[in-house]
């Protein structure tokens, strides 16, 4: 379910470039461009709210920081989750690497 709803995602913003190319009628780029800024401006606010999850990304920070604006709560939400179980446990769930904050 997860990967067909990121796969969504992509699919806002593949159309949103393609009528932004003048291949789709103007009502539609311009519906599927409102969509996909909107989208994006909720995924911004996301990342600011979940933070502290989204860094919490065994790779870069740069790449958690990129997947959370492309898919938000559908990449954010499982490192919360482990992170959670990993603290009802007493140990660092094993795909969550946690960072220094200097």
């Amino acid at each position: 379910m997860n990967s067909l709803l990121k796969a969504a995602c992509l699919a806002v913003y593949l159309v949103a470039v393609i009528g932004s190319l003048g291949v789709l009628p103007a009502t539609v780029a311009s519906a599927s461009q409102q969509v996909a800024v909107i989208l994006l401006a909720l995924h911004v606010l996301e990342l600011l709210v979940a933070f502290k999850s989204v860094r919490r990304h065994s790779g870069p920070l740069i790449d958690s920081i990129g997947l959370t604006l492309l898919f938000g709560v559908l990449h954010w939400l499982p490192l919360a989750k482990a992170m959670k179980h990993a603290a009802e446990v007493g140990a660092a769930p094993a795909n969550v690497t946690p960072r220094r904050c200097d």
